[in-house]
């Protein structure tokens, strides 16, 4: 959650603040006056914390890098909830800095938080989001003290991805199920399922041998990841025990000359660790052509 708020922070910090004009004998120094909150349903409540949560850090940078104190937090408010072009008039720095937290909220920590929450049963609804980020700023400890707020929101989070992960996790269970009934599949005591596609008839590497090969990788969607076959040349030479377990195995069962299609369990490709677009507990699918044992 701090990588977010500050990643947001260090590009606010690029900004520049070009202003309209406005009337400089007017100083925006009302504090700013919510409406009465009611955290009605569990959304409202993870919405609200969620708000409160994404302020974290967010004081200490408006005194560093703009001077604001207390005293104008009131001004950064209805920068904030106004998102008004702000003036070059160091009066309204406070009010200019609010203005450009609300862009970056609405552009990035906001949509963020919310896709980390899609898929479970409560969503972050952008309302009571903002109520919880204002409350923060303003020390409003109705509900919850900030830090309180940031450590609910990391545990529902975490909740969050726990619940998504077992389900695609038994999704991908189930699909190796299914996949291991079809015909001409074989599954290997450690849980490797392959298909012969075309026999090859020359020797099997050793897992220290250097192979070249071409191959495709698939999610069990069907959405392919890696190809081969898409680079110039199509061809990837590495050692049989320099790649995951699951090609390991597959490679030193192949003879040279094969072109297999390999279903590897997670237990033998990267288990619980996200891996660039492959997510955590994710069954592979490779189209593997062993094309000849280098020396």
């Amino acid at each position: 959650m701090r990588k977010i708020i500050m990643l947001t922070l260090v590009i606010l910090a690029g900004v520049t603040l070009h202003t309209q004009a406005k009337d400089k004998n007017k100083k925006p120094n009302t504090a700013v006056q919510q409406p009465t909150v009611k955290l009605v349903s569990p959304s409202d409540t993870v919405s609200y914390i969620a708000g409160m949560a994404a302020t974290e850090g967010l004081l200490p940078y408006l005194q560093q890098s703009y001077g604001v104190d207390a005293e104008h937090m009131a001004d950064v408010l209805r920068g904030f909830e106004e998102a008004q072009a702000p003036t070059d008039d160091s009066a309204f720095k406070a009010y200019a800095a609010g203005m450009q937290i609300a862009s970056m909220v609405n552009s990035r920590i906001l949509p963020n938080m919310k896709q980390a929450f899609e898929g479970s049963a409560d969503s972050i609804r952008q309302a009571m989001f903002i109520k919880g980020f204002i409350a923060a700023l303003q020390n409003d400890t109705t509900f919850f003290a900030q830090s309180e707020a940031s450590k609910l929101y990391r545990q529902r989070a975490e909740q969050v991805v726990e619940t998504r992960n077992a389900a695609y996790k038994k999704e991908n269970e189930d699909w190796l199920k299914a996949n291991a009934k079809k015909e001409g599949m074989q599954t290997t005591p450690s849980g490797l399922q392959y298909k012969v596609l075309v026999a090859g008839n020359g020797p099997k590497p050793k897992a220290t041998d250097k192979v070249k090969v071409k191959y495709e990788g698939r999610m069990i969607d069907g959405t392919v990841f890696d190809s081969s076959y898409k680079r110039d040349p199509q061809t990837n030479s590495f050692r049989c025990n320099e790649v995951i377990k699951g090609w390991t195995e597959a490679l030193t069962m192949m003879p040279v000359g094969s072109k297999w299609e390999i279903c590897i369990p997670q237990e033998l490709a990267y288990g619980a660790r996200q891996a660039g677009q492959i997510k955590p507990y994710s069954t592979l699918v490779f189209t593997v052509e062993l094309l000849e044992i280098e020396k």
